[in-house]
């Protein structure tokens, strides 16, 4: 593996001043050229936060996966590091993917998919890697440490992927996803006691016919008394305003039986709402708190910056802190951005009726906005976060249903799916409560996040293509008590 990754690292060195930093965010993680998917092995170890992703340094395509790496002390300021895993034996030599990290006795222990697909012949095992310093690792002897005769009888060896390892009662399980014989997603649950020799323990969760053809990304932890299970189920159906994307992102609170290894489901739901969020994963901070981030694009979409040359394609979520009320996982921004937010200002009205205001003095690409208000007497809300002349980043409330949407049509480069109807504008339901509404917006360089009422996130991409005039909210009808609250977020 070593001279894989000197290349790599190499070749980052040589070619990153090369990228066209246009559309670079400004306070989220991307890789520093090249293509990212899948943040991998999110953990805080030693002091520090640890985040892998899914990387292809020498193109803004997919191509066969490596592990990027950086490091960070706030979840903000990013550090990047040496690419920590690279395909180059017979088991994954057509990709390093997705997986997770682990402490044990102070090493830093990567457990991911080695994917083979050659002549025919599709392979996804799981391996093992270990570090001392949490840097430079090294792929097990034992290689791959899960493998066919884990699963004879159970799944198929072509679609298994992506281990997410735990720690219950002194030994070590991995949830890792499949699929059934009936092209349905499932959840298997493995043993270990040592991280080497693993067991097969039984089928965590199966899917149902409608919620997808293949289940990626698991993510079992326990949180506000509930175990929850997240999975991206690839062609989950529609449903109302929910799973509108190709592919997903799910949770199911429940609970565990450690003893049969099932998992018993109270409740699923979509975890956001927006256009672009995939593949979430979660540690534990400094503090005890579930902290989550997820990648910030989505499979089966155009992506601009490789389009336009740029040398790099994607991005991760701000992290959010995540909470289980009345069974739903709730989502908060990580509270280190608040001490980011500069030249703050301040509106403030009883009342604004059939009218709109300029939020002046935004010139920055990075920003933040909370608005709360009473809409008793409110027809319709909209915030446009970026506008030109013909077009807007857009945010639009109705308290008659409850809807709140987002959308970028025909803002700035056109993103296109495979989705059977073009997607540039989603819906979700966020109720008020006592007859209020509070959004907050951040706005990075080329994505915006949306947390809304405490009960709903939405996640966007956008590319625009000339600078935008500043922000806006218009009313029809009246809110009441309008608080608007602003500034730009500097690193």
């Amino acid at each position: 593996m070593k001279e894989k990754l000197e290349q790599a690292n190499q070749y980052i060195k040589e070619n990153k001043g090369r990228i066209d930093p246009v559309y670079r965010q400004g306070y989220h993680l991307m890789a520093p050229i090249g293509w990212i998917n899948d943040p991998n092995g999110f953990v805080y170890y030693k002091g520090e936060y640890h985040l892998f992703y899914q990387y292809y340094p020498y193109d803004s395509i997919w191509g066969p996966m490596h592990w990027g790496h950086a490091k960070s002390k706030d979840l903000l300021h990013w550090e990047d590091l040496p690419v920590a895993l690279a395909p180059s034996e017979e088991y994954d030599i057509d990709g390093c993917f997705s997986g997770s990290a682990i402490e044990k006795d102070g090493k830093l222990y990567l457990m991911y998919t080695g994917h083979y697909e050659r002549e025919g012949i599709k392979r996804e095992v799981q391996c093992m890697a270990v570090s001392e310093d949490g840097i430079h690792f090294e792929k097990f002897l034992e290689n791959p440490v899960i493998s066919e005769q884990h699963i004879e009888g159970v799944a198929a060896i072509d679609d298994f992927r992506d281990p997410k390892i735990v720690e219950h009662d002194g030994l070590y399980y991995s949830v890792v996803a499949s699929k059934t014989a009936e092209q349905r997603g499932q959840i298997l649950l493995f043993q270990s006691d040592d991280l080497v020799h693993w067991q097969f323990t039984s089928i965590l969760l199966k899917g149902e016919k409608e919620q997808g053809i293949m289940w990626e990304c698991p993510d079992l932890f326990h949180l506000d008394g509930k175990d929850v299970l997240l999975i991206s189920p690839i062609e989950m159906e529609k449903k109302e305003n929910s799973y509108e994307n190709i592919n997903s992102t799910v949770a199911f609170i429940g609970e565990v039986d450690w003893s049969t290894g099932r998992f018993t489901v109270d409740n699923h739901h979509e975890i956001d709402f927006g256009l672009d969020f995939y593949a979430p994963q979660t540690c534990f901070d400094e503090q005890g708190k579930r902290i989550m981030v997820a990648w910030m694009q989505m499979w089966g979409r155009n992506m601009p910056t490789n389009e336009l040359g740029h040398l790099w394609a994607g991005t991760m979520t701000l992290p959010r802190e995540l909470h289980v009320v009345d069974q739903q996982v709730i989502q908060q921004p990580i509270n280190t951005i608040y001490k980011l937010i500069t030249d703050k200002k301040r509106i403030k009205k009883e009342k604004l009726e059939n009218s709109s205001i300029e939020l002046d003095n935004i010139e920055a690409k990075q920003f933040y906005i909370e608005l709360s208000g009473t809409l008793t007497q409110t027809e319709n809300l909209a915030i446009k976060v970026l506008r030109t002349n013909e077009s807007a980043v857009e945010l639009i409330y109705e308290p008659a249903t409850g809807y709140l949407s987002i959308s970028r049509d025909s803002f700035g480069f056109k993103i296109t799916g495979i989705e059977t109807e073009q997607l540039t504008k989603r819906t979700t339901r966020v109720p008020l409560i006592d007859n209020s509404l509070l959004l907050e917006v951040f706005r990075d360089t080329s994505s915006i996040e949306v947390f809304a009422n405490g009960v709903a996130t939405m996640s966007m991409n956008f590319y625009e293509k000339e600078q935008s005039e500043p922000p806006s909210v218009s009313v029809t009808g009246m809110i009441e008590k309008l608080k608007i609250n602003y500034g730009t977020i500097k690193l």
